[in-house]
């Protein structure tokens, strides 16, 4: 076990790097559904997978999407996860057959197992992946390890920063 916080061994990524990883996930995605490889819909794990989900439905045009609210953090300390808002019923169908559900960051799984009881037959991706939550994503494109915070531009602010040497 490391004597560092969860914070301190970070992966910044940007806004671009999140653009480039997103769309780069639409491609592995493209013509895959199960309708002659169309996907019917893209729902949104809220709050973090909201902007990687709107970049894979304009990538695949795709028209129909919807979120699933789940918790699962409170600042940095992960919780169990409850489900605050479900997409619209006519959206998911049958147990989700045929719908993109897309999220940041899977990191112990949780949170997508949940959804995944829910949604069985639904695609479930991610930009980011850890290895404890690996097993619940049919679909990523970087993994990331168990211990890496991964700080989104989402969650920052530019500021200046004090240079290591000259500054008074």
């Amino acid at each position: 076990m490391s004597d560092r916080l969860p914070h301190e061994k970070g992966f910044h990524v940007s806004w671009d790097q999140i653009h480039r990883d997103a769309r780069a996930l639409a491609w592995r995605l493209d013509r895959q559904g199960p309708d002659g490889g169309a996907w019917r819909a893209v729902v949104a794990i809220t709050r973090g997978g909201m902007a990687p989900a709107m970049i894979v439905s304009r990538e695949l045009d795709i028209r129909v999407v919807d979120t699933i609210s789940v918790k699962s953090y409170n600042h940095q300390a992960q919780t169990q996860p409850r489900l605050i808002k479900a997409p619209q019923a006519e959206i998911m169908g049958t147990a989700g057959e045929g719908v993109l559900i897309v999220d940041d960051l899977v990191d112990t799984g949780k949170t997508l197992a949940l959804v995944r009881e829910m949604y069985p037959r639904a695609h479930f991706a991610t930009v980011y992946a850890k290895p404890e939550g690996r097993r619940m994503v049919d679909t990523f494109i970087t993994e990331v390890s168990q211990d890496t915070w991964i700080f989104f531009p989402w969650d920052m602010a530019l500021q200046y920063v004090q240079p290591y040497r000259g500054a008074e």
